[in-house]
């Protein structure tokens, strides 16, 4: 009976394991009998002994499955341990991952506190829009709270003629071009010069493009530029990109002998 109870020094029980790192026993025998965690002795009775070791290797498979990886997963990111080296860079990685994990966690905590103002401010349930405006959040569409202020008509509209990859293409280019008008103001340069010409007939096509050619389409879109609601911010920045622009569009119609509420002249 003695030998059975005496544990050489420097060794631990599969019990005295699980309790010090605050798992199950059933745990330990199931990563034992996957390979994926296996005693490294055993005494003269047959009790499974662990070692130091054993707690470094077992801490790194419960930080790696805390972090959504599969029993399969870990077992390939296992490293032997043998040198200080190994176990450097083991560390490294977790930590690694830990960041990882805790920055896409800080995102999805953003989103989901955005989500929950846009659904209070809706004040009403609607599950269309609360999916797009999800779709939107993972875009990192800032203007993704604009789509409360969409009716069902142009919601459609907008989910028929943009996909993830378009629609970022779109904004992007949107972004763009408000940013180098603001500019233009900035450096004074006058709506009726070539460059500003330029950039009204880019901001022009850009429109186009949204509505698919279908001017039908623009007082709809000037009702959401010139709301009363919305983000203070945004309604600063865009006032300050109609003032411009407006008046060189103005001039790029008369040169172009467009009608933008009707047919384009010959």
């Amino acid at each position: 009976m003695e030998q059975y109870r005496a544990i050489p020094p420097g060794y631990w029980t599969v019990g005295e394991v699980a309790k010090k790192m605050g798992i199950t026993v059933r745990t330990l025998q199931y990563y034992d009998q996957e390979k994926l965690l296996c005693p490294s002795a055993v005494s003269e009775g047959g009790r499974r002994l662990y070692t130091d070791k054993d707690f470094v290797k077992l801490h790194q498979i419960l930080s790696l499955k805390s972090l959504g990886f599969s029993l399969d997963d870990i077992k390939k990111r296992l490293m032997p341990l043998d040198t200080p080296e190994e176990v450097a860079q083991v560390l490294e990685d977790q930590a690694m991952e830990i960041r990882q994990k805790i920055k896409a966690l800080s995102e999805s905590q953003k989103e989901i506190e955005m989500l929950r103002e846009e659904v209070l401010r809706m004040q009403s349930v609607n599950f269309k829009k609360y999916a797009d405006i999800i779709v939107n959040l993972q875009m990192k569409n800032e203007f993704y709270w604009l789509i409360k202020y969409f009716d069902d008509q142009m919601m459609d509209y907008i989910r028929k003629r943009f996909d993830k990859e378009s629609g970022q293409r779109f904004m992007k280019q949107f972004n763009d071009l408000s940013d180098k008008i603001l500019q233009f103001q900035k450096e004074g340069i006058p709506p009726e010069s070539s460059t500003a010409q330029e950039l009204a007939g880019a901001f022009w096509e850009m429109v186009m493009d949204f509505t698919n050619g279908d001017q039908s389409m623009l007082p709809k879109l000037m009702e959401i530029g010139g709301m009363e609601k919305g983000d203070e911010s945004w309604k600063e920045k865009q006032e300050a990109v109609n003032s411009y622009i407006g008046k060189a569009l103005e001039i790029y119609f008369q040169k172009m002998g467009i009608n933008p509420f009707g047919e384009e002249k010959p």
